[in-house]
C-alpha cells in the first residue's frame, strides 16, 4: 500500500470549472502617480488568470454549454466564429476539452501567437482580408455557415446572449463581491461587449447610480486591438447602448503607452485592450474626488509580443 497515496484527498476538476474568480488588483500606486487623489480607487480585474489566458474564456464556456444543453452542439459538429484571437483561442481549448473540431476565422494580420496558439489546440485557422479587420472576419464566417448550415456550430459571438450572460452571471457578481458593494464606476473596452453589456446589466441592478464607461478606439484609424470603433463598425447584435453612461475614446499610442507603464511599473503584463481600459479609468479618476473605480484587463501581453509593444 502507498501509505502517503492512502493519507491525500486528490480532488479533481474540469479544465472548464477553473474559469472565472479571477483576482482584483489594487492599482493605487500606479494611479497616483498618475495624478489621482488618495480617495479614489482604481482596481483591475485580472482576467489572463482564465484556463486560456482572457476574459474571453467565460462567454465560450457559455456558448458551448448553452449549445450543447439545447442540442444544436452535438457530436460530430464543428465549433465555427470569426475572432481577433481570445474567443478563438478560448473555442480551440475548450473545444479540444470537449471533443469537437474548431474552425476559426481570423484577419490574416493579427499576430504571430495568436495564430499559433489556435493552432496549437488542434484548431483550423481560416485567414480573411486584413484590411477588413474583424468586420472583415465577421463577413466570411457567415459566408462559410451559410453555404453548409448542418456542418457547423456557429457560437457567433457578436449576437450570441450567452456571450453578454456569462458576465452578468460571473464576472459582474465577483466585482461587486470583491469591492464590497463599494464600486461606483466600471470601465471596461468595447469589442464584442459581451463584458460591459453583462457586468454593467449586473451592476446597475445591484445599484442604479453605478456609473458604466465604455472605453472604445477615439476614431475608426485608432487601431487598438481587441476593441472596435463601433460608429463605423459591424454592430454586435448583443450591444445595449442606453447602458452607457459615458464613453471614452483612447488613441493608439496612449493605450500603448499605458500597456507598456503597466508592466514597468506595476508588474502587469497586460495586452493592448488592458493599456487602453486602464488609461480610461484613470481619466475618470482624475475627475473624482472620492470613489471607486473598476476595470477589466482583458488579457496578457504574451500575445502582443510580435508587434513591438514593449520594444521602447
Amino acid at each position: 500500500m502507498n501509505v502517503l497515496a492512502d493519507r491525500l484527498t486528490i480532488r479533481s476538476s474540469t479544465l472548464s470549472a477553473q474559469i472565472g474568480n479571477t483576482p482584483l488588483v489594487d492599482l493605487g500606486a500606479f494611479a497616483a502617480a498618475r495624478g489621482v487623489c488618495r480617495d479614489v480607487h482604481i482596481f483591475a480585474k485580472i482576467e489572463w488568470m482564465n484556463p486560456g489566458g482572457s476574459v474571453k474564456a467565460r462567454a465560450a464556456l457559455r456558448m458551448l454549454e448553452a449549445g450543447e444543453a439545447g442540442g444544436a452542439l452535438r457530436p460530430g459538429k464543428i465549433i465555427i466564429d470569426s475572432s481577433s484571437g481570445n474567443t478563438g483561442i478560448a473555442l480551440a481549448m475548450l473545444g479540444a476539452e470537449r471533443g469537437y473540431a474548431v474552425h476559426l476565422v481570423m484577419p490574416a494580420n493579427v499576430s504571430v501567437e495568436r495564430k499559433a496558439l489556435v493552432q496549437a489546440f488542434g484548431a483550423l485557422l481560416i485567414e480573411s482580408d486584413p484590411l477588413e479587420g474583424s468586420d472583415g472576419a465577421l463577413r466570411l464566417v457567415r459566408t462559410l455557415v451559410t453555404a453548409a448550415p448542418e456542418r457547423y456550430f456557429y457560437t457567433n459571438q457578436y449576437d450570441n446572449p450567452a456571450n453578454w450572460q456569462a458576465h452578468y452571471h460571473t464576472t459582474g457578481p465577483e466585482i461587486w463581491r470583491q469591492t464590497s458593494g463599494n464600486i461606483t464606476h466600471f470601465v471596461a473596452g468595447l469589442g464584442t461587449t459581451g463584458t460591459f453589456t453583462g457586468v454593467g446589466r449586473f451592476l446597475k441592478q445591484m445599484r442604479g447610480a453605478i456609473e458604466l464607461v465604455a472605453v472604445q478606439p477615439e476614431d475608426e484609424l485608432s487601431v487598438i486591438e481587441g476593441l472596435k470603433h463601433l460608429p463605423t463598425a459591424v454592430k454586435p447584435g448583443i450591444w445595449r447602448p442606453e447602458l452607457v453612461d459615458r464613453t471614452v475614446g483612447i488613441d493608439g499610442e496612449i493605450a500603448w503607452a499605458c500597456t507598456r507603464a503597466l508592466a514597468r511599473e506595476a508588474g502587469l503584463f497586460a495586452g493592448v485592450s488592458a493599456g487602453a481600459a486602464v488609461a480610461a479609468a484613470l481619466q475618470v479618476a482624475r475627475g473624482l474626488e472620492q470613489g471607486t473605480v473598476v476595470t477589466i484587463l482583458p488579457d496578457d501581453g504574451s500575445k502582443y509580443v510580435s508587434l513591438g509593444i514593449f520594444d521602447e
